[in-house]
């Protein structure tokens, strides 16, 4: 057997559970109130950001309100605490649930010590778990979401030095919460599974490759966004297009969907009309960013996963121009590139061109988004200084003078506490928190008024091969 053969039966096999997901759990639906609760990986995490996105550009007038209830190094027993003040406070309705992590433990040890403690460390999250299944069988109207945990990459070959058998212990707690999940009749995806797939695959063509970052525990912005596409996936979503155009440039036939075409205008010189369609494309952070030395961009995971295929199609197919002629391309007046009859017979994605009117609209949703969520993250650095550090020592919510002397001293031999310092200076006077929330509110309210699609002008123009020519310098 050839090493080529042997390479694409691995690569299928390592993603079997990748390319098989199913709905799982039900779409959001219009008013929905989704609360994301989990550690780290949530609280300072963009998927749940990156699917909020999603809805808000491919379901415009259909609001929904997401919230993040992630605290940073929380175990199932700490999640339980803070359920009625820090997620059921939102009144939601819908939450998602998600660690691991943190309660398998962080050992160097190796062999049967390491064993023994993982066991301990996971009866201990186990007993937790039952009394967060008691709390929220106590809200049955709330729908539950069971996240398994991301992975933790023992196999990527980076300086950081990987635990022993940690995500062997990781799947353990998954495994209690997918049977939890079948026993009450709650959702449940695990992240786990797929996105080890996608690191095997990739680390067959680069071994440093990891989507956890330099720890192996925190996903980078594109591992978020593959986080965002398997949930998506998971909510039976991939498919639904943003818009398809089909025009017979000879019959002036039109075949329409999730938009409306009117007013066609065809001829010897090209074909205009106009179009609305009743989604914006799904716009995509470019920019690398995280902390570390592996800043990595949103648009990082459309290299991992097939989300512009499944879930970013803005289809247009003009049949029956000559097929060697040349057309221009343009929307409302702006110029988006020239093209040969033979490949707007086959269709082209307006979702993947980022100059297009419609496109610049939806990276407005996208700024404002992430304008909403630094705010909501300097929030989330609050709460996790009051859950982690304040409440252990019987300061929580206690903001006086007396708690920022204590802190300050505190933060001389605590690295994160110092970190979150400066904002704590403000988020523990509450006019401030509650303007950041007025701030919050106003983005996500002026989010919804400018996601609605518009009617756009479509015009392409028959040029001669020089001009054609021209175009392509």
């Amino acid at each position: 057997m050839n090493r080529r053969l042997i390479l694409v039966l691995i690569v299928g096999v390592l993603l079997a559970p990748f390319s098989t997901i199913a709905q799982q759990i039900k779409p959001f639906k219009a008013g929905d109130r989704v609360v994301f609760t989990g550690n780290s990986i949530t609280d300072g995490g963009h998927f749940h950001s990156y699917i909020w996105l999603y809805y808000m550009t491919r379901m415009p007038n259909m609001r929904i309100d997401c919230f993040n209830a992630g605290i940073g190094g929380d175990v199932a027993r700490q999640i339980d605490e803070r359920l009625d003040d820090d997620v059921f406070a939102h009144h939601p309705t819908v939450m998602t649930l998600s660690f691991g992590m943190n309660d398998t433990g962080y050992q160097w040890y190796k062999g049967a010590k390491a064993d023994s403690n993982y066991k301990a460390n996971i009866a201990r999250s186990y007993q937790s778990f039952q009394s967060i299944q008691r709390h929220l069988r106590a809200h049955p109207k709330v729908r539950k979401v069971m996240l398994g945990s991301t992975p933790y990459d023992e196999q990527a070959r980076i300086k950081f030095i990987a635990l022993y058998k940690k995500n062997e212990a990781i799947l353990q707690v998954i495994d209690f919460q997918k049977k939890a999940a079948e026993a009450n009749k709650w959702e449940f995806l695990s992240f786990n599974e797929p996105m080890q797939a996608i690191n095997r695959q990739q680390q067959l063509r680069d071994t440093s490759f990891t989507m956890e970052g330099v720890d192996r525990i925190h996903p980078t912005n594109d591992g978020h966004m593959v986080m965002a596409y398997l949930f998506l996936k998971a909510q039976g979503l991939a498919g639904k297009k943003v818009a398809d155009v089909t025009i017979d440039a000879e019959t002036k036939t039109v075949k329409a969907e999730n938009c409306q075409v009117s007013n066609l205008v065809s001829n010897a010189d090209g074909l205009s009309y106009w179009y609305k369609a009743n989604s914006l494309p799904y716009p995509v952070d470019t920019i690398p960013r995280g902390g570390g030395n592996q800043p990595r961009s949103q648009a990082d995971g459309l290299k991992l996963v097939p989300f512009q295929k499944e879930f970013n199609q803005e289809m247009l197919q003009i049949k029956n121009l000559p097929t060697l002629s040349n057309y221009l391309l343009k929307i409302d007046g702006k110029y988006l590139g020239s093209y040969t009859g033979a490949q707007l017979m086959a269709g082209i994605n307006l979702a993947g061109m980022p100059a297009t009117p419609q496109y610049q609209q939806a990276l407005a949703v996208m700024h404002l988004n992430e304008e909403r969520w630094g705010i909501e993250r300097r929030l989330r650095e609050y709460w996790w200084l009051q859950y982690s550090i304040m409440k252990p020592h019987g300061l929580l919510h206690n903001d006086g003078e007396a708690t920022v002397d204590s802190l300050q001293k505190y933060a001389k031999k605590d690295f994160f506490v110092g970190a979150t310092l400066n904002t704590y200076y403000q988020a523990r006077l509450k006019p401030v928190r509650d303007a950041w929330q007025k701030e919050m509110d106003l983005l996500t309210n002026q989010i919804y008024l400018i996601n609605k699609p518009v009617t756009r002008k479509v015009e392409l123009t028959a040029v001669t091969t020089q001009q054609h020519a021209l175009t392509q310098k």
